[in-house]
């Protein structure tokens, strides 16, 4: 499965973006799809994950301002981001899972929130 991720840019704190995740491949099959990040100089930490039944949850320091979703019918995974604060600024990765050995990552995309 290839992920290309995309949406990524320059916003100002308290904005809005969406990042969108899209496979090459059916999502059906993906048990989990997830967001990460990684800040500079940082390591790469988990933002967000959807079960393939839907189930959602998130990392305490985005809950209520970010909102996780996918839209099997295009095959697409997508991270609605609000409220949008200087320290949520990194690189942005999506991460799909079939199985412990089976497991992929997108490219990234870059946020950066100024203040």
């Amino acid at each position: 499965v290839q992920l290309q991720a995309s949406g990524g840019g320059l916003v100002q704190a308290g904005g809005s973006l969406r990042l969108s995740c899209a496979a090459s491949e059916s999502i059906r099959s993906l048990n989990r799809m997830a967001w990460y990040r990684q800040a500079p100089g940082k390591q790469r930490d988990f933002v967000a994950i959807i079960t393939s039944s839907g189930s959602t949850n998130y990392a305490d320091s985005v809950k209520g301002r970010f909102t996780i979703s996918r839209d099997n019918a295009k095959n697409t995974l997508y991270l609605q981001m609000s409220s949008l604060k200087p320290e949520d600024t990194a690189v942005y990765y999506c991460h799909a899972f079939k199985s412990s050995s089976d497991t992929y990552w997108g490219q990234g995309t870059l946020v950066t929130v100024s203040s």
